[in-house]
């Protein structure tokens, strides 16, 4: 019969090991099971629950979210290092994150300057577009997004890597959206937006996205 503290007060390794012991025969039968497309709606489950205290006071409740969004990362390298042929574990995820960070920051490990926060974000965005040898603006973003967070996206990364690309703002949406709009406004415009789309039978989380997508085939 394992024991609780042979676990308990060891940090990661003691939750990396107790991973092993759930995941192992004689261990937890349901988390046995899991498959990293099964741990899906739980990993979306744990961020959501993580930004909704971000903003608050409450450090007990955002170590605990922290917590369980660790414990995501643990579980799917878990499953990911029984894979004896393509595995990895851990470690390995961990080192493969030391090695971006410091290609990511040539500011730091490189050549030492003094950029603004700004200037650092816009390096980083070039570098990865650059690893990734993306060259437009749909690459690399999930489509899964929630679809203002998607259009949002989309829409930076249009005027990034193609700024000849028309995204035209109708005359309907600039009277209804005035230039000294303020965020109050522009929410309580989005907010009438959807009721009067629920009114009508429309659906526009679905609507936005496949608006968005549409934006591809036209990139195309």
């Amino acid at each position: 019969m394992p024991k609780a503290e042979d676990f308990q007060n060891r940090g990661l390794e003691g939750l990396v090991s107790l991973m092993d012991l759930l995941r192992s025969p004689g261990g937890c039968p349901w988390d046995a099971e899991q498959t990293h497309e099964s741990l899906g709606e739980y990993l979306l489950e744990e961020t959501y629950e993580l930004l909704d205290v971000l903003g608050s006071k409450d450090k007990e409740a955002l170590k605990e979210e922290l917590g369980d969004l660790l414990l995501q990362v643990v579980f799917h390298a878990r499953i990911a290092s029984e894979d004896k042929v393509a595995g990895f574990d851990l470690e390995q995820v961990a080192n493969d994150l030391i090695t971006k960070l410091v290609s990511r920051h040539p500011h730091v490990f490189d050549k030492q300057q003094d950029l603004k926060p700004e200037a650092v974000k816009n390096n980083w965005e070039k570098l990865k577009a650059k690893e990734k040898n993306r060259t437009h603006a749909f690459e690399g973003v999930p489509r899964q997004l929630p679809a203002l967070l998607f259009a949002s996206k989309i829409l930076v990364r249009l005027e990034k890597y193609q700024p000849d690309f028309s995204t035209q703002v109708s005359s309907k949406v600039e009277e209804l959206i005035e230039e000294n709009a303020t965020d109050a406004e522009l929410g309580q415009i989005l907010l009438e937006v959807v009721k009067r789309s629920k009114d009508l039978g429309l659906e526009p989380e679905i609507a936005l996205r496949n608006a968005v997508l549409r934006l591809d085939s036209q990139e195309k």
